[in-house]
């Protein structure tokens, strides 16, 4: 890793250039991320979940300040904030961030589902800025939630308080969230990353057609985010155009939001302004309008309600 300074000033001065380098682009205002994550290097105030040390932490510090340097210059004015799993189940860092600037930031936070009061919590958390929960999705855990009273309880308290599952899923666990969207057909969900497919092998037919029939589903969003770990994982990842337009076809640019997954975005030879430019000006399959709702309206819709 280039040292955190470097790092910072080669991403604003290439995401600088390319904002001011392309033509006929979507207006570059008031875009959402909605999908990033922020962590201080003062372990004393924030401790380290068990299990994780400072030397994970890499680079070693991305707060709130350094995230809004890079994305402010391009034209994204609001973030989704995704609790870091640095910090298990204590949401404070984040919950802090949004209590000091609740207009730019919005988050989803890691909870205990089993815990006591688990309806008072999310809804105390609610008050508090965050509009979903994170869920680790691999096919054993997805399997068991059908059988899981108090993950069941969780899909119906975010139904009844408008709060979306956000699921980290792999490819094989989309047939259990499938029938977990079906069981909860109100409850808002969000799959992250595409479901990962391209992450660990290429972009397949069927794992494709699992996550394209999710569509069928009305409270189901997808991010199209983390291209940096997907297909080719390289810039500027027109090789995930052929699955952007297929989502778009079946879920509607309406419920297709972009997201970075920063700091993991900026490693070397990828870059924040690499991923915003893959949506607002490429692909040319999408029109103005699409743009804007991928990067701004359908984010704005489901993290920050008026």
């Amino acid at each position: 890793m280039v040292r955190r300074r470097q790092w910072i000033q080669q991403v604003a001065a290439g995401g600088i250039y390319i904002a001011a380098g392309q033509a006929g682009a979507a207006t570059n205002e008031g875009f959402v991320d909605a999908h990033s994550h922020i962590w201080t290097p003062a372990p004393d105030v924030y401790p380290l979940s068990g299990g994780f040390t400072k030397a994970a932490m890499q680079p070693p510090s991305f707060t709130a300040d350094e995230l809004l340097a890079i994305c402010r210059p391009l034209g994204v004015s609001r973030v989704v904030l995704i609790q870091m799993s640095f910090y298990g189940f204590d949401n404070r860092y984040m919950l802090n961030s949004i209590q000091r600037d609740p207009d730019t930031f919005a988050g989803v936070a890691v909870i205990d589902h089993r815990q006591p009061g688990l309806g008072e919590v999310m809804r105390r958390l609610a008050n508090q800025g965050v509009r979903g929960f994170r869920l680790y999705a691999d096919r054993m855990r997805a399997e068991s939630w059908t059988t899981d009273a108090a993950m069941q309880a969780m899909w119906r308290i975010g139904a009844d308080a408008d709060l979306a599952m956000c699921l980290l899923a792999d490819p094989d666990a989309l047939p259990a969230i499938d029938c977990m969207c079906a069981a909860h057909p109100q409850t808002p969900v969000i799959i992250d990353h595409f479901a990962r497919i391209g992450m660990r092998t290429e972009i397949d037919r069927k794992s494709l057609e699992l996550l394209l029939r999710l569509a069928r589903f009305p409270q189901v969003h997808v991010k199209l985010s983390a291209f940096y770990a997907l297909g080719q994982k390289r810039p500027p990842y027109d090789d995930l155009g052929d699955m952007i337009r297929e989502l778009c076809d079946s879920f509607g640019p309406q419920r297709l939001m972009w997201a970075t997954d920063c700091p993991y975005q900026n490693a070397p030879g990828h870059g924040y302004a690499a991923s915003l430019r893959l949506i607002r000006d490429r692909l040319d399959f999408l029109s103005e309008e699409d743009r804007v709702a991928i990067l701004r309206d359908t984010a704005t819709r489901r993290f920050f309600p008026s």
